[in-house]
């Protein structure tokens, strides 16, 4: 199979009509030229052609929306899977838009065949089969995924070598392999350029990483379908940081819901130090320059699928049977999947507690278990099967009688047309997980019990218009949960209370089944699953917008690698640069050195400066061309002592409250009422925080107090920082004072005082002693280094610089920032002043460096 990103040689005649599929010519790494899509586009006017192309996404899941099977002259039959969810979501995209699905057949073809069985697809189906030989399939999905990964997102951890299944190198390998195979497959049909990429659940958790390594700019969704689990659990996966980045490697992540994002930032903060941002409603988390986007929006049914099966005749007669059926009897139904996670067990025990606490149910209330067959095989499911099994026998056993069973199980595969029928007669639904990703069963029971007018008539209802009642018993450990307020929500695992609920449920007035049914009713119909799809769609056109704006390079190896992102104008120091720069000025050159996090790491544990700082500092200030500072929100008399050694050294400390030119000149402070009574409201309200939270300091500087959490949980911490940046801006409201958050801190400081404000100063001071100064270097690595990159853009904006002047504001860190540079870290921020140092010396020798 070719890939659409090449010319077909072979055949150009259907080159010709389909030209504007090519991708744009890359002509330099990371640089796009539009000579050719200029060239494509006359030609196609000349022609007559439309250049107008065709939008296309790119839908991947473990399983191909197909159906197939052999016929009896052996060959192959391929039908739509109209209830799979990938095939549905179509429905969402805009008009006229091209889809092609990538997945696994879920049956084993010939290596003899897979050529032609994958051509046929594609021309018929717009279909990209994965053929996974068997063994691949097994340690892949039967041994991995479905063994591993399934119980550990469930909360189900191999507490014992009996219990539950460990991490295995070769299921893992099989894993990487499957998704690697996957990845090779959508590279043969996509367009990086213009195609979407959409991928679905679990399985493919690690294939963002293959196509974001190959393609840098791919335009890449996932979507989890089962829970994510907290970190405590997701912390003992042998293998966390691969799939975590690998899923930091998309563009646009979604979630079922708040709990489940929630802990996958909890993941990304406490294993990878990344911290979110909401804004205007997005939550954000940044990543080597790239945002990943995060999306929480349930999944929905499709709407139509229900409502065509429930106008067909044959529905009909299936709901009149099942009505004769159990005449004089109320229907519970449930309908699961056999698998450990289900609650299925619980669920009849809480059923037989019902009829024995109360006996006039019995003979009357039937609990119908529809079970579906299992995806996955192994020790486990049948433990579940027996178990289901026996617990129903000793029920039935108990309270049973002739011509009454009060739990009816009806075993897989069922057709959908037949659940529909039973959720039409059903009173209540009962869907008790224990966990679960979503569970669309009580979407679907819902819209089910609205009926339509036409079932209604062929069962020969009089009123068609008569307000249709539902009851629902959910789980609040499922996805669904949260989303249908009307539920009757139960622990499933206090089958007491499940018991109370089933009884609500069987007692419920009427009017108040139609209140229930009718909110269910409005969300389920307004957020089908056209709606998800739309919703994710266009938020990933969204998160994908910014992509040819920004150059991007990769880094990494294997599982490790990812994509750098930063603005056009955003690039990395270069030392030749900046000391060509550096020795071309004639007069004056002025240095703002930020200190914790740009000349000694954040996580060092003594903070005084090493050796080789001091010797650097040294040096640059003994050029006489220099005027070096050093800008930090630490105390005096903490920097005083630090840099005693340093005589030419000129210190702002407290964010700029003091500052002095050199060691033997006196203090200054900034011209500000020196009233700080405003301590004894902020102190008392840090010490409440800092005892309710283990782990916090306070710092206590002359001008400013400070509340660090860097030592804390990082998200007690977080959330402790929020509440006291809200309570401190509430009772300091009326006091002359500025409350903020930064890295791992809150400070309250007096109004006016900022790392900007001292650049200005400083800046202002030298144009006043005639030594205005062309050749600036800032440098910084948090938000308030921010203030003076601020500072430094507006005097050349405003042109208080000289002409010939040169400008380098540079962050540490590649992150967007007010600068235009960046280095690395704090040693590449020592080398690069290392060379400047080397600069001076060779200058005051007289020699050309």
């Amino acid at each position: 199979m070719l890939s659409r990103s090449c010319f077909n040689l072979l055949n150009l005649d259907d080159f010709s009509s389909d030209r504007t599929r090519i991708p744009r010519v890359i002509s330099v790494p990371g640089i796009i030229s539009d000579f050719e899509d200029a060239n494509n586009a006359e030609i196609a006017e000349s022609e007559g052609v439309s250049s107008v192309t065709l939008e296309r996404r790119i839908v991947v899941s473990n399983q191909l929306p197909l159906k197939a099977y052999k016929d009896s002259s052996n060959k192959w039959r391929f039908d739509w899977d109209s209830d799979a969810l990938v095939s549905q979501l179509i429905d969402g995209f805009p008009p006229e838009t091209d889809v092609v699905f990538v997945g696994c057949l879920g049956v084993e073809v010939d290596p003899v065949e897979q050529d032609e069985v994958a051509q046929f697809l594609l021309e018929k189906f717009k279909c990209v089969p994965t053929f996974l030989n068997s063994d691949l399939i097994n340690k892949f999905y039967h041994g991995f995924c479905k063994h591993y990964l399934w119980p550990l997102f469930h909360y189900m951890l191999p507490m014992t070598l009996n219990h539950g299944v460990r991490f295995d190198k070769d299921t893992w390998q099989a894993y990487v392999s499957a998704n690697k195979v996957f990845a090779d497959r959508i590279m043969e049909v996509i367009n990086p350029d213009e195609d979407y990429v959409w991928i679905h659940d679990y399985h493919l958790m690690i294939l963002p990483t293959f196509l974001r390594k190959r393609y840098h700019r791919v335009k890449l969704g996932f979507f989890l379908h089962s829970p994510f689990p907290s970190s405590e659990i997701y912390r003992t996966l042998p293998v966390r940081e691969e799939i975590l980045r690998a899923l930091l490697n998309c563009d646009l992540i979604g979630f079922h819901t708040f709990d489940y994002a929630r802990h996958f930032l909890s993941c990304c903060s406490r294993m990878l130090g990344l911290d979110y941002q909401s804004k205007r409603g997005y939550i954000g988390l940044d990543y080597y320059g790239r945002t990943v986007t995060i999306k929480i929006l349930p999944v929905g049914i499709h709407m139509g699928q229900i409502r065509s099966i429930m106008a067909l005749p044959d529905t009909a007669e299936k709901v009149r049977q099942l009505r004769r059926e159990y005449a004089g009897r109320t229907v519970l139904l449930g309908v699961d999947d056999l698998d450990m996670f289900k609650g299925i067990g619980l669920k009849f025990m809480a059923f037989g507690l019902l009829l024995g606490e109360n006996p006039h149910y019995r003979g009357n209330a039937v609990l119908v278990q529809i079970v579906n067959s299992p995806r996955s095989r192994g020790s486990d499911i049948q433990e579940v099967s027996d178990e289901i099994t026996r617990v129903a026998s000793e029920i039935n056993g108990r309270y049973g009688r002739k011509g009454y069973n009060p739990i009816v199980c009806v075993n897989g595969p069922v057709s959908f047309q037949d659940k529909v029928a039973y959720y039409a007669i059903s009173e209540c639904v009962v869907v008790n997980a224990v966990r679960d990703g979503m569970n669309l069963v009580p979407y679907k029971y819902t819209v089910a019990r609205q009926s339509c007018p036409d079932l209604d008539k062929a069962l020969g209802l009089q009123d068609c218009t008569k307000p249709k009642r539902s009851v629902i018993i959910v789980s609040e450990f499922i996805g669904c949960s949260p989303s249908l307020s009307g539920a009757i929500r139960v622990n499933p695992w206090d089958a007491n209370s499940v018991a109370e609920a089933m009884v609500l449920g069987l007692t419920m007035k009427d009017g108040e089944k139609e209140l229930r049914h009718e909110k269910h009713y409005k969300y389920v119909a307004s957020h089908d699953v056209a709606y998800w799809a739309r919703s994710f769609d266009q938020d990933l056109e969204r998160a994908c917008s910014e992509h040819y704006r920004k150059r991007c390079w990769g880094i990494g190896f294997g599982l490790n690698s990812r994509v750098v992102a930063l603005g056009p104008h955003f690039r990395k120091l270069s030392l030749e640069h900046i000391v060509s720069a550096y020795n071309n000025t004639k007069s004056s050159r002025l240095i703002l050195l930020d200190y914790d996090g740009t000349m000694t790491p954040q996580d060092r544990v003594d903070k005084s400066p090493s050796p080789e700082v001091i010797s650097v500092l040294n040096s640059l200030c003994n050029d006489p061309k220099n005027i070096v500072f050093i800008v930090s929100g630490r105390g005096r008399d903490s920097l005083g002592k630090w840099f005693s050694q340093c005589e030419n050294l000129g210190l702002s400390a407290e964010h700029g409250y003091f500052t002095r030119w050199k060691r033997n000149s006196p203090w200054e402070s900034c011209e500000i009422a020196a009233d700080l009574s405003w301590k004894n409201i902020a102190l008392p309200v840090m010490e409440h925080y800092t005892e309710a939270t283990d782990g916090s300091s306070i710092e206590q500087k002359e001008s400013a107090v400070v509340w660090h959490h860097q030592e804390a949980d990082p998200d007690f911490g977080l959330w402790q920082a929020k509440e006291l940046l809200d309570h401190l801006e509430s009772v300091l409201a009326n006091d002359p004072v500025l409350v903020k958050s930064g890295q791992q801190i809150v400070e309250v400081k007096p109004q006016g005082v900022s790392k900007g404000v001292v650049v200005k100063d400083l800046m202002e001071t030298m144009r006043n002693r005639g030594r205005a100064a062309e050749f600036v270097l800032c440098i910084g690595d948090d938000r308030s280094d921010e203030d003076m990159f601020e500072a430094i853009a507006a005097s050349v904006a405003g042109r208080s610089l000289p002409d010939a002047g040169e400008v380098f504001a540079c962050t540490v860190g590649q992150k967007p920032s007010m600068a235009k540079y960046y280095l690395d870290d704090t040693f590449q921020v020592i080398k690069m002043l290392q060379g400047l140092s080397a600069a001076s010396a060779k200058s005051s020798l007289g020699t050309t460096p």
